[in-house]
């Protein structure tokens, strides 16, 4: 469904996605871990065509993206409360959202409804605008826009990290559901590996813009990941710190 090739972006001489080839195919559900400044965002913003890369290209269905409209109608993301019309309370934002993809009023609501157990009793009626909604409520009115448009391919930028422990719970239940029973590609970046390699059957590590590491889901791979960002970074550091000593101690 996703394929990239050669794709590269640099700010300020400083290369932030480094991604020779990558293929996502139809139906899969995909994490993306990595540290911070590691070119999670930006790789996400690139594949939505938010961000124009100095070389390389990114294909949805075989169609390039950038500068085209196809892979709109089949893709929704929500990456921040950016994606949001901050001055429209929830239902105007979703009756909206709802109307380009050319659905009313009443089959709004009926999915909507669908999401009660989501909301928490925190989203509708409640007289607010999303501006003034916490960010984890943000992002629960911006995961249920995308739901609405009923896409073949959903993308969430760090959708567990301001909601409450049991809304990431109804919310691994509806990423599972929308990847094994409607067949929906997903791509979900997190910084909890739990969540995540319990939603994604498959884990891209990145690493300062590039891709590391591409790993099939198995009872082995949190351990993995863990020692990776646990042991594996703190015997770099270490490594790093040893390095500068023996420098000052030659000079």
């Amino acid at each position: 469904m996703i394929e990239i090739k050669n794709l590269k972006k640099i700010y300020n001489g400083v290369t932030v996605v480094n991604v020779p080839a990558l293929q996502i195919n139809k139906g899969e559900s995909i994490g993306l871990v990595g540290n911070n400044g590691a070119g999670k965002t930006t790789l996400f913003r690139m594949i939505l065509d938010l961000i124009r890369a100095e070389s390389g290209e990114v294909l949805s269905n075989g169609e390039v993206v950038a500068g085209g409209e196809n892979w709109k109608n089949y893709t929704a993301a929500y990456l921040d409360e950016g994606f949001l019309i901050d001055y429209l309370t929830p239902e105007e934002y979703l009756y909206f959202v709802g109307g380009l993809h050319q659905q009313n009023k009443a089959q709004v609501d009926e999915q909507t409804a669908a999401l009660t157990e989501f909301f928490n009793g925190e989203i509708i009626n409640k007289g607010k605008y999303i501006r003034d909604l916490s960010k984890g409520n943000q992002c629960k009115v911006g995961v249920a826009s995308c739901l609405l448009q009923k896409p073949d391919l959903l993308m969430l930028d760090e959708p567990f990290a301001n909601i409450d422990p049991s809304t990431q719970f109804r919310l691994k239940n509806i990423l599972k559901d929308q990847n094994k029973n409607k067949g929906v590609t997903t791509i979900v970046s997190s910084h909890d590996l739990n969540h995540v390699t319990d939603v994604c059957d498959r884990i891209l590590l990145m690493e300062k813009g590039v891709v590391i590491k591409d790993i099939a889901t198995s009872s082995s791979t949190l351990s993995e990941l863990e020692e990776y960002f646990g042991v594996g970074q703190t015997i770099g550091a270490a490594k790093q710190t040893i390095e500068f000593l023996d420098k000052e101690e030659n000079h």
